[in-house]
């Protein structure tokens, strides 16, 4: 039985209302209720989410709608952050820095808006705001996501947490769980596959680049070819010791060294060469996901983009259910217009919104979501699995994450753990090697066996997860009435 909350929402909001119901949609959903919109005014409602906290009908908790952020989400602006019963949330412009919801008459009343809170750094308003370096990436440096760490602390899920705890404490019955079988939280590994096939004269330069003349060693191994880059039957052997489970993304565009001194960096390997052919059956009969790690400009063309899908499922013989742009390479205007083409390719989810430079997550959610579209004014419909850490983020970007390194994991971990969310990192393919990387793979080692030992944790395959997760959304929105666009 999934617990419902009943919910009036002001008619002066009608003309943000496809805003407004993306929103509490996406946070009923991972805090595990059914709804049932009520016309305002009708019936005593759970929740009253008004402009005029004054005059609502009777509500266990009344939230104020602040309409004059609904009708320019651009002009918003993050300030820093406040302490809502041990939560990390969002401080806006204009949002009273002190100001705590208070209990009147057996009413929570809540200032601020949260829900517009979630949706604005949910739909990307925030991002949008810092500048733009190469390849899309945006510069954080000076902003309260990175000062006050936000990006680790998730607070879009973060409000759905606070949120379901009140109505908890209202006597409402806790939410249905968001993993199966008990799991307090679910955690995989998506391994972008970008250099599976050492260049041997290539390879010893990037090694110096990276170690000095401490990696002379292994750059002489490299060009002896003592030390390689094929490992995917070292990181199952890693994930089968603690039994879980990840996916592997292949380009499915050959690049060339000619493309990739001009600027065209994709990978030099051919998904349809035997080698790949024979590791496809292997890691598909032991279990891993095989996705599609999408070529760097393969967002600007949607025939482009559908052919490397269709190419790698041809390859693979299977289909190819997920999705993780190569550089985080995404139209760095208009995320959703690339977001959007997921959907149209048919992909079940992407992966790819997070920021190559900032461990954490880029749209403030340890929850997977679908992401919404400004344009169409509606919810794209393949998931969105919202990856937290990238293993460069400690390593080759560790001066924008200063700091121990198991330090801010654990924070990564702890944030996951209590918001019941989902941990999915990226480590890369040819990583494992600790003469060539030292401390990568022991990184993710030490990580994912924390985990284990921790327990309640889900380890399976991204798409598990996003099956999952569907099938969950599906069920919560069968059992519910109202909040349509």
């Amino acid at each position: 039985m999934i617990p419902t909350v009943y919910l009036a929402i002001d008619p002066l909001l009608t003309s943000h209302r496809a805003e407004i119901t993306y929103t509490w949609r996406t946070l009923l959903t991972g805090m595990g209720y059914s709804w049932c919109e009520r016309a305002w005014g009708e019936a005593p409602v759970t929740i009253a989410y008004t402009t005029d906290p004054a005059h609502t009908p009777p509500a266990a908790m009344v939230i104020n709608a602040r309409i004059e952020r609904w009708r320019a989400p651009a002009q918003t602006r993050l300030i820093g952050s406040k302490q809502w019963h041990g939560y990390t949330l969002p401080l806006l412009a204009d949002d009273q820095s002190t100001g705590q919801p208070i209990v009147a008459n057996g009413c929570l009343y809540i200032p601020d808006d949260p829900i517009f809170a979630a949706f604005w750094l949910l739909s990307g308003y925030e991002e949008e705001q810092y500048p733009v370096l190469k390849h899309g990436y945006r510069d954080l440096s000076g902003t309260p996501m990175i000062e006050e760490g936000l990006l680790r602390r998730a607070p879009v899920s973060a409000i759905g947490c606070w949120l379901a705890e009140r109505l908890e404490q209202f006597g409402l019955p806790s939410g249905i769980p968001r993993w199966p079988n008990g799991a307090q939280l679910a955690a995989t590994c998506g391994h972008d596959v970008d250099y599976p096939e050492v260049v041997r004269w290539l390879e010893p330069l990037r090694i110096i680049g990276r170690q000095g003349l401490r990696g002379l060693g292994a750059a002489l191994d490299v060009i002896r070819g003592r030390r390689h880059h094929w490992h995917f039957h070292s990181w199952m052997d890693l994930e089968e010791r603690i039994g879980a489970r990840s996916a592997f993304y292949f380009v499915a565009r050959k690049g060339s060294l000619r493309e990739y001194a001009t600027g065209l960096p994709d990978p030099f390997y051919d998904v349809q060469a035997p080698r790949f052919r024979a590791l496809f059956r292997e890691l598909s009969n032991a279990g891993w996901e095989i996705g599609l790690h999408a070529s760097y400009r393969a967002y600007s063309d949607r025939t482009l983009f559908a052919a490397e899908r269709a190419r790698l499922a041809a390859a693979s013989d299977q289909s190819i259910e997920g999705n993780r742009h190569h550089y985080w390479h995404l139209n760095s205007q208009q995320p959703e217009q690339t977001l959007l083409l997921h959907e149209q390719i048919g992909f079940c989810y992407d992966a790819s919104l997070t920021h190559n430079r900032y461990l954490g997550w880029r749209r403030s959610s340890v929850w997977p979501f679908f992401p919404w579209h400004r344009t169409l004014r509606r919810s794209i419909r393949t998931l969105q699995l919202p990856t937290g850490w990238m293993d460069d983020h400690l390593f080759g970007q560790k001066r924008f994450n200063p700091g121990d390194p198991h330090t801010l994991l654990t924070e990564l971990r702890e944030t996951v753990t209590r918001q019941g969310g989902l941990l999915l990192v990226d480590v890369h393919d040819y990583v494992y090697d600790d003469r060539l990387f030292p401390g990568w793979a022991a990184t993710y080692r030490e990580l994912w066996e924390t985990l284990a030992a921790q327990g309640r944790v889900w380890f399976t395959t991204p798409a598990a997860i996003a099956h999952h997760w569907i099938r969950r959304a599906t069920q919560i929105e069968t059992a519910s009435i109202g909040l349509n666009g």
